[in-house]
């Protein structure tokens, strides 16, 4: 009796080690409860939406020098919301200037007309077959957000993403679209040995398969926006923006000097940079006054 005993504690207590491994079970999905998603998994097990409490709250007001960038994001989301064909989209270009301060502004607008948004991590792509399948057909309009997006050669979730915006014997879910981030045009990186593979054929030049692979996943993005470093002007109207968001009402000559120095120090002129000394310049500002 004394060996059941210490058998049934042991194995009582291997059970218990067991359990807390396992994640905890996930209730079933209310859409309704948040705008914004996030794509989880603890392991290798499947993987669940896990609702964003509170989403970066972004307003299309407070991104300035991007007006083009913004015309053609919007017009697009529009199109989705209303049930109307629209582009999945790739935002590219120079870093810090807001590329994906404009997604999340297009959630911050159209949240309350159904949109709603999934983030997924670059590792997790290979599980966005089973993300639209837990989408597919409902009313909401969903846009599956990829940030920072970049590929090495023979990465899983290439190819499937690749899939989810062409489709595979399955059509592209109406309802879903893809967005996604990058400082690579072609999402992956570009090597001279990919351009001396080209082949010369009489006055034509073949592009080697290597570029043509590289190629072909950004081809599949329907809408391609580019953004650029900005210039001394959009540099300022952001501080002033960001100045004006912590109650500073005026970009005077000494803020506007010390705003193009701390430029100089990044060696950048961006949105990032201009709200990052927005936030150093207000926070002495209130720091004097209490002093």
């Amino acid at each position: 009796m004394e060996d059941w005993d210490k058998l049934y504690r042991r194995a009582d207590h291997l059970l218990t080690r067991v359990e807390r491994m396992l994640p905890a079970e996930q209730p079933n999905n209310d859409w309704n409860s948040a705008a914004a998603f996030r794509w989880r998994k603890y392991g290798r097990t499947e993987g669940f939406m896990q609702p964003v409490a509170h989403p970066h709250h972004i307003t299309m007001e407070s991104l300035r020098g991007i007006d083009t960038q913004k015309r053609l994001i919007d017009q697009n989301t529009h199109q989705f919301v209303q049930g109307h064909p629209a582009n999945n989209v790739l935002v590219t270009g120079a870093r810090g200037t807001g590329k994906s301060s404009l997604v999340k502004a297009m959630l911050t607008k159209y949240a309350a007309s159904g949109l709603r948004l999934i983030e997924v991590h670059k590792h997790d792509l290979t599980d966005l077959h089973d993300i639209v399948d837990q989408i597919y057909r409902r009313p909401e309009r969903f846009i599956i957000y990829c940030d920072d997006l970049s590929f090495e050669s023979g990465e899983p979730g290439y190819k499937a993403l690749k899939v989810v915006l062409d489709g595979s014997i399955a059509t592209a879910s109406e309802n879903v679209l893809v967005y996604a981030t990058s400082n690579r045009r072609h999402l992956m990186p570009e090597f001279m040995q990919d351009n001396r593979d080209a082949r010369h054929i009489g006055d034509e030049i073949h592009p080697s398969e290597a570029v043509e692979e590289k190629i072909s996943l950004s081809e599949r993005f329907g809408l391609w926006i580019s953004f650029y470093p900005f210039d001394q002007d959009q540099y300022l109207d952001a501080i002033g923006q960001w100045l004006s968001y912590y109650c500073i009402s005026e970009v005077t000559p000494p803020v506007r000097e010390a705003a193009l120095r701390w430029a100089l120090g990044r060696g950048s002129r961006s949105g990032r940079v201009a709200w990052q000394f927005a936030r150093d310049w207000a926070g002495k500002a209130g720091s004097a006054r209490q002093t």
